[in-house]
């Protein structure tokens, strides 16, 4: 029998709402454990036994579900409580919120605000100035488990990497490295997509539209920017993340930045003084800073998400 007005509810049209993994996505799914882009590590809903009465309490206990997923991913629906005694009357808009809020949560709910930026969890600087080729570092987030790495970037979590120097200008190659940090921004990494704040330079490789459920065991480029400016074209920056698995048994995320100094500098030698510049290559020290945004519970999730750790994995230059 077909969940429509005028008929019986019955136990399993109730639990189908609850906890079906198939489309239509029940409550569980979406904002239970789930699996792969759904799940939001929420208390699960119980379903009811065969032939059981579908009591207030069980459906209040879906409606309150419900409202609490689409106040954490900014969805409006129209659900609403029961009293004991009622007739439940039929929600018509019931499947379609449940609908919209497993859309909600597959895109990693991208219009969520109950976020928290932490502080710097790892910052990472190159031993010295004066590297001839490329400066590389690495730093990763590890969570408790696969399962809770997957509902942070579900619920709209993020892993944040900004990159500069350690000090001001002092030279043009200064400069075209701090207009290349500039330019990136804060470089999030979200579950479906990642996104620069910044703005300028040249984008030479767009790896923007790739976000954690994309990502793999091996090194994909999220972004690659190059200097514009005069003499420099040859120096940029690309960014790299990865997973220590694949998307549902992956606890590693691990992101690498890599500062290339292309420009056909003359390095400085005794004797060859003249006109030359003593440290033409003047490259600065390099900085990465790692950051996450962290799901919280101001808004109806009862749990929040987090990195379990973080660490520097590499710190080299060539």
């Amino acid at each position: 029998m077909a969940y429509s007005a005028g008929d019986k509810i019955l136990d399993d049209e109730y639990n189908t709402f609850v906890s079906s993994s198939s489309d239509p996505f029940g409550y569980n799914h979406f904002a239970g454990t789930g699996s792969t882009v759904y799940g939001l590590g929420q208390a699960e809903i119980a379903t009811v036994a065969a032939t059981d009465t579908i009591r207030a309490s069980s459906w209040n206990a879906l409606f309150t579900g419900i409202d609490n997923i689409a106040n954490h991913v900014n969805a409006s629906v129209t659900s609403s409580s029961v009293s004991a005694g009622d007739t439940i009357a039929i929600r018509s808009a019931l499947i379609t919120d449940l609908a919209t809020l497993a859309t909600a949560v597959a895109a990693g709910s991208p219009s969520a605000t109950a976020l928290t930026t932490s502080s710097a969890l790892q910052t990472v600087t190159t031993g010295s100035e004066g590297w001839d080729s490329t400066a590389t570092q690495e730093v990763s987030a590890t969570f408790a488990n696969a399962n809770k790495m997957r509902h942070f970037f579900n619920a709209g979590g993020k892993i944040r990497i900004t990159f500069g120097t350690s000090q001001a200008s002092t030279s043009n190659k200064d400069q075209a490295y701090i207009d290349l940090g500039t330019a990136l921004g804060n470089l999030d990494i979200a579950a479906q997509a990642s996104t620069r704040s910044g703005s300028g330079e040249t984008l030479t490789t767009d790896g923007l539209a790739r976000g954690f459920h994309d990502l793999t065991d091996s090194y994909q480029t999220i972004i690659k920017l190059t200097s514009d400016n005069s003499n420099y074209t040859s120096n940029n920056i690309e960014v790299f993340a990865k997973l220590n698995a694949a998307v549902g048994s992956a606890t590693v995320i691990t992101v690498k930045v890599v500062a290339t100094d292309g420009a056909s500098d003359t390095q400085f030698t005794a004797g060859n003084t003249s006109s030359i510049a003593a440290d033409i290559k003047n490259t600065p020290k390099i900085v990465t800073t790692l950051f996450s945004i962290d799901p919280n519970t101001d808004q109806g999730l009862g749990t929040g998400h987090a990195p379990a750790s973080t660490a520097t994995v590499s710190n080299t230059t060539s």
